[in-house]
């Protein structure tokens, strides 16, 4: 019998479902099993009975439980696909800034200038390079993302269990976020809650951008004045919800841009930045705190500042 792990080949095969797979949809199970079968082969073979758990048919959103059966007929794969090819400075990072690890899950202080996964334009980013540094590993799978250049705490589930429980966490408010930001200019008040609605478009150029809009969806970000200098304020965020660029949306409706921030800071401001060495966004995923998902101990993790920032406040004349 094989399991649901191993290298799949053009005869009927029968898996036994294992717990990196379990609670997993079965189209969702199959399109990942079988790439490079087209979806719509994948639905019919399950309409048709040709894919079976325990002997019997299902529908396509039947959830796989551990022990399962599942067969799946032959079937033509196209060739495999080119191997992902990870930076080596990447694998070097992420072998050196883990935070927190047991069996469930990794908590990782993400390095800037890299993309938690793969995508337009980008072949590889942290996920893939976690699996290809640990090929044993059966199941990695983010539990929440962070833009390209932001850099601090994030979590990779180790187990699907792990991962739906993590994912339930943050649909609600079982996640406590919060960011250090050098925004631009003084922010006067010590504290300040921005409750506006934030809405996805994307430009002319495919660039994905995010404008406050009552079209858009509610979102909420608390700021809290940390240290102010003569000519920028470093600030705790919290968002309350979790939506696409918040906290940087939400500082530059302040009027107070993240420093360095290309898409949504102020031309000039930046080149004034950038000129004293800000050459990065400077966001940083500071702390997450939550409920263990296994046993339901408190959690506090903290990420360090990394360095070249930290450089860089130290040069910052504080009022």
């Amino acid at each position: 019998m094989k399991t649901a792990n191993d290298q799949i080949n053009p005869q009927v095969q029968w898996l036994e479902i294992t717990e990196a797979n379990c609670e997993q949809r079965l189209d969702n199970f199959l399109i990942g099993y079988l790439k490079g079968v087209p979806k719509t082969r994948i639905y019919r073979m399950v309409r048709k009975g040709e894919v079976r758990v325990n002997k019997g048919r299902v529908e396509v959103s039947y959830k796989l439980v551990l022990g399962d059966i599942v067969r799946i007929p032959p079937v033509r794969v196209a060739e495999k696909a080119d191997e992902v090819i990870v930076q080596p400075t990447l694998k070097y990072s992420l072998e050196n800034h883990i935070l927190f690890e047991d069996d469930g899950f990794i908590v990782l202080n993400k390095p800037s200038g890299f993309a938690v996964h793969g995508g337009s334009g980008v072949q590889s980013g942290v996920i893939e390079a976690l699996r290809q540094i640990r090929p044993q590993q059966k199941f990695l799978e983010l539990v929440h993302r962070l833009d390209k250049e932001t850099s601090g705490c994030l979590l990779i589930a180790k187990k699907r269990s792990v991962l739906k429980v993590l994912h339930e966490l943050f649909r609600g408010d079982g996640i406590r976020k919060t960011y250090l930001a050098l925004l631009a200019g003084q922010f006067k008040r010590k504290k300040q809650l921005v409750d506006v609605p934030l809405l996805k478009n994307v430009n002319q150029g495919g660039e994905r951008m995010v404008t406050v809009s009552q079209a858009g969806k509610s979102a909420e970000t608390l700021f809290t004045r940390l240290k102010q200098f003569q000519d920028a304020t470093l600030v705790h965020a919290a968002p309350k919800t979790g939506r696409t660029h918040q906290i940087r949306v939400h500082a530059a409706w302040l009027g107070h841009p993240i420093v360095a921030d290309d898409r949504y800071g102020e031309s000039e401001i930046n080149k004034a930045f950038k000129k004293r060495g800000y050459k990065r966004l400077f966001l940083h995923a500071e702390q997450l705190q939550f409920a263990h998902p296994v046993t339901g101990a408190e959690l506090h993790f903290v990420a360090p500042l990394p360095d070249d920032l930290q450089d860089l406040l130290s040069h910052e004349k504080p009022l």
